[in-house]
């Protein structure tokens, strides 16, 4: 076997293989010879057929599959003769010529990973801590949750509920097709289009008004986009929010069975830095990611690009067909993934390098110790923790997860890491976001 590369681009390779013929020949003689004890030709007794008929009736069948099998069984040979890695699987194309068999495979290959520089990252990390406001603030967004609405006989303000009959017309077309009643609309809640709300201030139940707003351009109805309508709306009460006490009741109903004001504050505070801990590690990790993959530039194979792509794509094909609907229908813009899936593939690939390079570890306590704190949340957490080591794709996902962990804590013992303060509200509201 002869084996030649061609250096095509900085990642494609051209490699070719030839095979004499007389490896050929021994293979399918051998084959062939098998065959003549198996085939059942008329007018020749099992086991006794001629060679010759058997090659003329089955020699181009047979030649086809010793090369097909000579693809394989050479291939990765071949790679491991000319140290290649490739990236995907290759296009091969093959001849026969008198010298005997020939192919070609067309090809990416893994670059070629530098991991210098590292101490010269720069990262931002953000600090933060919970504090009495936050959890005086979540406290209010837990009584708003349970709040009871009260009619009342006045005019409406800001955060009342006003139900309303009402009817829309745009372009002389009704789109409320006729009146819609007991409709219910939060003043302040911002969930109607912008200016409906505060077209009910003032109003009283029994009141009449009719009004034009504009729909939004980037609203959802492409024949109201952007367009201007005529509402009529009849109000029907008004009701104002009655928010409840912090007694026991309501905090036992959370699942602090002290009942304490006390016990409550130091619980919600207890789970808000819970959830802030892993909101900063994450923001940590992206700052590293960012850094990381502006300092250590690589080229990255188109075929690792397309495998991630086709991942990140899988979600919106598997709700498609949720929906009864057809992929090809939903028209994804494959290059709207393209960015974040080379970075996707670059960023595994560099960290990769970093592991090997640096022999980091799965530390098993801190695989356990993560799982712990998932499983904090839940009312039986001792559960939840068998449900993660029954499991080894489960267990093997966390796994993965502290093992970047790792290579981030890793990369910040190495790098200029800088302290930056941020609120807690901050932090939580643009992670929301």
């Amino acid at each position: 076997m002869q084996v030649s590369v061609e250096k095509t681009s900085e990642l494609s390779r051209k490699m070719t293989v030839s095979v004499p013929e007389t490896t050929v020949q021994e293979k399918m003689a051998e084959r062939l010879k098998t065959l003549a004890r198996e085939v059942k030709i008329d007018g020749f007794r099992p086991g006794k057929v001629p060679q010759h008929v058997v090659t003329k009736m089955y020699g181009g069948k047979v030649r086809d599959e010793i090369t097909g099998d000579l693809i394989q069984s050479t291939y990765f040979e071949a790679l491991q003769s000319q140290s290649l890695r490739p990236a995907g699987y290759p296009h091969i194309e093959h001849t026969d010529d008198a010298a005997g068999f020939v192919y070609t495979a067309v090809f990416e290959v893994y670059p070629e990973i530098v991991i210098d520089g590292l101490e010269q990252l720069e990262i931002a990390r953000p600090v933060a801590e919970v504090g009495d406001v936050d959890v005086d603030n979540i406290i209010e967004k837990l009584r708003d949750q349970k709040k009871e609405w009260i009619v009342v006989e006045r005019a409406a303000q800001e955060h009342d509920q006003v139900t309303v009959n009402f009817s829309g017309v745009c372009e002389d077309t009704n789109f409320t097709n006729g009146k819609i009643e007991n409709f219910t609309v939060e003043i302040g809640a911002k969930k109607m289009i912008p200016g409906f709300e505060e077209q009910l201030l003032g109003l009283e139940a029994g009141a009449n008004k009719t009004f034009e707003i504009t729909f939004p351009e980037e609203y959802g109805n492409a024949e109201l986009a952007g367009k201007v309508a005529q509402f009529e709306i009849d109000v029907v009460k008004v009701e104002e929010a009655a928010l409840p006490e912090i007694n026991a009741d309501f905090i036992q109903a959370y699942g602090v069975e002290e009942g304490t004001e006390e016990a409550f504050r130091a619980d919600v505070k207890d789970n808000l830095g819970r959830e802030l801990k892993q909101v900063l590690r994450g923001k940590l990790k992206n700052a590293v990611m960012d850094a990381l993959y502006e300092k250590i530039q690589i080229a990255v194979p188109n075929a690792l690009i397309d495998e991630e792509v086709e991942r990140l794509m899988q979600p919106y094909i598997e709700s498609a067909k949720r929906q009864k609907m057809k992929p090809e229908d939903m028209q994804l813009p494959r290059d709207a993934f393209e960015e974040q899936a080379k970075r996707r593939v670059a960023l595994g690939l560099i960290l990769g390098e970093i592991i090997q390079k640096n022999s980091v570890e799965i530390d098993g306590d801190k695989v356990r110790e993560t799982i712990e704190e998932l499983a904090k949340s839940y009312e039986r957490p001792e559960d939840v923790v068998a449900w993660y080591y029954s499991d080894e794709k489960r267990l093997h996902d966390v796994q993965q997860m502290v093992l970047e962990d790792q290579v981030v804590e890793w990369l910040v013992a190495q790098a200029k890491v800088t302290d930056e303060t941020v609120s807690f509200s901050d932090v939580m509201d643009r992670q929301q976001q």
